[in-house]
């Protein structure tokens, strides 16, 4: 299957989708709407700074006419331990050399862990086989959830952990049809699809009127990514 695609499937197939309100997950959205799925979007409430971005996944819930959009709240402040969740200063003005040395203090231990586990008990419950999460293993800051062989890991993991796998009823699937993408090639494929994404943010540290603060690592990759395409 080409890179940046679904499969088409059988209309109303229901499948579980991460919408964090970003640029990636909105694209995921549109490319998951095209191949006829009927789209249940989970997003979290965690305690992150950015708190707009639940805004903005229900702006795109509505705008593609999900089947059903559920936002969870969980409070990872308790744990601490990630800029984003924190008062540590998330960092700015970055290149590419810094963002690819180590993982960033914007990660949020275990967080897609956590994330997919939900997707993954929703699914069971609408017999769906199929979960889709917008990440990238190319123009990523370092997250260890966001690679190939972590994906491969959860899809092994929910078919031993769920009674739709023991009993073989249904075989989940973890789709990426982002991972090994640039950041630009992302853009392209949603504009393609109509993708608005003036309703999407990506910036981890907005001021309290939502605008993004155009110095993040998120902010850095999303400009290139438009620049790239002369946008």
């Amino acid at each position: 299957m080409p890179l940046g695609t679904l499969a088409p499937v059988a209309a109303g197939t229901p499948a579980v989708l991460l919408l964090s309100g970003g640029l990636d997950s909105a694209t995921v959205l549109a490319l998951a709407t095209r191949a006829g799925y009927a789209v249940n979007a989970l997003t979290f409430r965690y305690g992150q700074r950015h708190g707009i971005e639940i805004e903005r996944a229900r702006a795109l819930a509505a705008d593609w006419r999900v089947a059903r959009h559920v936002v969870a709240d969980i409070d990872l402040r308790l744990f601490g331990g990630s800029a984003l969740t924190t008062d540590l200063a998330v960092p700015k003005d970055r290149d590419a050399a810094a963002m690819g040395e180590g993982i960033p203090v914007t990660y949020v231990p275990a967080r897609n862990t956590i994330f997919l586990s939900f997707a993954l008990a929703w699914a069971e419950v609408l017999g769906a086989a199929d979960l889709l999460i917008g990440v990238n293993a190319l123009d990523y800051s370092g997250y260890p959830d966001c690679r190939p062989e972590y994906i491969a890991a959860f899809e092994r993991m929910a078919n031993l952990a769920t009674k739709a796998g023991v009993e073989g009823t249904v075989r989940t699937r973890i789709l990426t049809p982002l991972i090994a993408l640039s950041k630009a090639d992302i853009i392209r494929t949603g504009l393609a699809l109509g993708v608005d994404y003036d309703r999407t943010i990506s910036c981890y540290d907005p001021d309290a009127d939502g605008r993004p603060c155009g110095h993040c690592d998120a902010c850095v990759l999303r400009a290139k990514g438009f620049a790239e395409l002369g946008r």
